[in-house]
């Protein structure tokens, strides 16, 4: 176990870690790539850069950073997050643990544009299988996705439900999904219904009734990993005090999921307010 995961490995990620290990505590930084910053061809507005650097080399460097203080980078895709007594982060290829958690997993930049989504969030729309699959035990559920991210929803729905469908909305599926989920690869076109959410109309005309969906399309965004612990969030960005605690003590969030301004030294300087904020949490959990 470690004392800090941090989730991403970004400029907010990177940053958090360097200061978590240069405080003498272990950290587990787990993601798949340098996040956004990784694709910027170029910048030339950050502190200290003498010229033009790629977002890629500047990862690149943060990186070598943490890895000289032996920071613990682990390449996976994290599906979910829960607590008991210790924080357990759940990826496709295990189960790590830690006293804290740092979220800075960026934020998505694509949203599903599917009419009747946002309408009935909340009305038959969830985002959150742990958090309400309960609420849908015995009925005819529907699971948005394509990836690992929906599997591990849909592994969560199966005990409970009476017959789950996966949506691809016509994305390619990229998991290995058992026998008894239906998957329908149609492009969806809406989700309709009146009070709550009914089904869904696909682009060819076709309809399909069911009593809720679930949305887990592409990779766990931070808003959905927040639910999955109570923490509070406003339209998938994390709230966060003055120093990036989140409303669930040990657990703590900077960068793009926040919201704000979306550049890299606010990142940079998030990911040291927040691993501050662990440290201080760290010490006197040990005190």
């Amino acid at each position: 176990m470690s004392d800090v995961i941090i989730i991403g490995a970004g400029p907010a990620g990177l940053s958090a870690a360097l200061y978590i290990l240069r405080a003498g505590y272990s950290a587990d930084i787990i993601g798949m790539d340098g996040g956004a910053l990784e694709k910027a061809e170029k910048i030339e507005n950050y502190f200290g850069i003498d010229g033009l650097i790629s977002g890629k080399e500047l990862v690149r460097r943060g990186r070598a950073q943490v890895e000289r203080l032996n920071g613990n980078f682990i390449k996976d895709e994290v599906v979910g997050i829960s607590w008991n007594g210790d924080f357990e982060v759940e990826t496709v290829n295990g189960i790590f643990a830690s006293k804290a958690v740092i979220i800075a997993s960026g934020a998505s930049r694509k949203k599903l544009r599917i009419k009747g989504l946002n309408e009935f969030e909340g009305k038959g729309v969830s985002y959150c299988a742990v958090c309400d699959a309960f609420f849908f035990r015995g009925k005819d559920v529907a699971l948005l996705g394509s990836g690992e991210y929906a599997l591990h929803e849909a592994q969560e729905l199966l005990p409970l439900v009476k017959s789950l469908t996966l949506l691809t909305d016509g994305a390619e599926i990229k998991a290995d999904f058992p026998d008894e989920i239906k998957i329908v690869e149609k492009p969806v076109e809406m989700f309709f219904g009146k009070n709550i959410v009914e089904g869904a109309r696909f682009k060819d005309g076709s309809e399909m009734r069911f009593s809720g969906v679930f949305v887990a399309a592409g990779s766990a965004k931070a808003g959905d990993l927040a639910k999955k612990l109570g923490v509070s969030e406003d339209n998938g960005k994390i709230t966060v005090d003055e120093n990036m605690r989140t409303d669930i003590p040990g657990v703590f969030a900077a960068g793009d999921c926040t919201g704000g301004v979306l550049q890299v030294s606010v990142s940079v300087g998030e990911g040291a307010k927040a691993a501050l904020s662990a440290i201080s949490f760290l010490r006197e959990k040990n005190a």
